[in-house]
């Protein structure tokens, strides 16, 4: 159960508040300021995407069977920075 906490439902917390921005109408936070805080999560996730997968590389090298965590993590936190380069 650790696992998921750390693994799946953490790193969802980003893609959540991703889209939640992205889909706030423009009244509410304007242009510049929503565009800015979508971009900033994106950023924050695709560098904790990054770090994710070299931690997973890492495992990997030594042999470790649970470095597939990692690897779930990054590809969660990887869907902000797609969501945005397919958004721009």
């Amino acid at each position: 159960m650790k696992r998921i906490l750390h693994h799946i439902i953490i790193p969802a917390i980003m893609p959540t508040a991703f889209f939640v921005v992205a889909s706030t109408p423009v009244e509410v936070l304007g242009c510049r300021a929503r565009g800015l805080i979508a971009l900033l999560i994106a950023l924050t996730s695709g560098l904790a995407a990054l770090g994710a997968a070299i931690m997973g590389a890492k495992g990997r090298v030594r042999g470790d069977t649970k470095a597939i965590w990692w690897v779930r993590s990054t590809l969660i936190l990887v869907i902000p920075v797609v969501a945005l380069l397919l958004m721009a």
